[in-house]
């Protein structure tokens, strides 16, 4: 079977992807930093659908415990046929008042971990024959910047630009593509107030937030789409025209 490495894997987005690839016959290595307990139950999920399943802890900002996985991927499924870069954190903060140790850490998460993740995978993949392929998970704040959280949207931004390149350094091997969601309902927004989600909504042409399965259709797509690379899929509600 072929097999997947979802960073971030134990809830929200991360989640959704694992087991819509396991839904279409994907071996899944399901990863986490501090949830174990939900990574085990998305392993279960990915089991439920009859693929195999490995769950392994690793801070994949550490290029160590990117490799790590990544082997951990390879040894149980005997190679690594696609990878999403979906981990991530966020930060609401101003810029007067973010430590510079905070800004780094958002893009060591953000932006470090899927360079370490895919130059670990990248022999694996490039010895797949199942169309191999990367998917990086941006934001729609690459495009539009962010006043409270510009670590965070800066690391969207880079995000896309290490997919253009690294879209053109694989070829024809192996396609790397991006996907930028706008707002999804998932842990990272659970903080927001009813003025906020009134003032998000208003923006959104079809008058809803996206779910974590609008954003796993795109990365099914994206890992079947063959002749598509270096592109950046805007998964938004229409909230990004133009």
């Amino acid at each position: 079977m072929p097999a997947t490495v979802v960073t971030g894997s134990s809830r929200g987005i991360g989640a959704a992807i694992a087991e819509r690839f396991a839904e279409d016959g994907y071996d899944v290595a399901v990863n986490y930093h501090t949830s174990e307990d939900a990574a085990d139950q998305v392993a279960e999920a990915v089991r439920d659908r009859g693929q195999e399943a490995i769950v392994v802890g690793a801070d994949v900002s550490d290029p160590d415990a990117a490799a790590r996985l990544v082997d951990a991927a390879a040894d149980a499924f005997g190679g690594v046929d696609h990878v999403v870069n979906n981990a991530g954190i966020d930060q609401h903060v101003y810029t007067e008042s973010l430590d510079p140790a905070d800004f780094d850490r958002v893009m060591d998460v953000n932006v470090n971990s899927a360079f370490a993740v895919t130059k670990a995978a990248l022999p694996h993949l490039r010895a797949s024959a199942d169309d191999p392929s990367v998917t990086n998970v941006s934001s729609i704040l690459a495009h539009t910047g962010a006043p409270i959280e510009c670590h965070y949207a800066a690391s969207k931004g880079a995000l896309l630009s290490l997919t253009r390149s690294h879209a053109g350094d694989f070829a024809p091997d192996v396609r790397v593509n991006a996907i930028a969601p706008g707002h999804v309902e998932t842990g990272m927004t659970a903080d927001r107030t009813a003025a906020e989600k009134r003032e998000e909504l208003a923006r959104i042409p079809v008058e809803r937030y996206g779910q974590p399965a609008d954003i796993a259709d795109a990365a099914a797509y994206l890992r079947d789409a063959a002749f598509v690379t270096g592109e950046t899929l805007n998964v938004n509600g229409g909230e990004l025209m133009g």
